[in-house]
């Protein structure tokens, strides 16, 4: 319900979730395909995703079309939440930049070790990393 024609111009949307206001950038390539799918749409203004009944879609709408994909794909529908898109964000965007303070600050997140949730790593992971350091000659 955010990502409005309004927000696709200024090249950022303002979103209020649980009582918590974030600013959430939309990078120019996103914002190019966002102006297509309005003029496909001939959306003058306001919401971009609607529902049949025209209504914003919230995140109950997205919930279900995320478990629908699922369904479709064979990936288990117990195991999806729209907030784990947060989290895939924020792991990608880590691996790329490494700076946890700068992805609390895209996050809104006041305390980093907050961010450092989103971004810990798995055992596992942390292996791999060990094997390829080839510390043992």
């Amino acid at each position: 319900q955010f990502i409005t024609v309004e927000a696709v111009s200024q090249g950022e949307a303002i979103v209020t979730c649980k009582g918590k206001t974030r600013t959430v950038f939309l990078p120019a390539a996103l914002q190019k395909k966002l102006r297509r799918y309005i003029q496909g749409q001939k959306i003058q203004s306001g919401s971009v995703f609607v529902t049949r009944t025209g209504k914003p879609m919230n995140r109950s709408n997205i919930w279900r079309e995320m478990k629908a994909l699922c369904e479709r794909a064979n990936v288990a529908p117990s195991k999806v939440f729209p907030h784990s898109l947060r989290h895939l964000f924020a792991r990608c965007f880590y691996s790329i930049d490494h700076d946890v303070a700068k992805l609390a600050d895209i996050l809104g997140h006041s305390n980093i070790n907050t961010t450092r949730i989103y971004i810990i790593t798995t055992g596992a992971e942390h292996r791999r990393k060990m094997e390829t350091m080839r510390l043992v000659i």
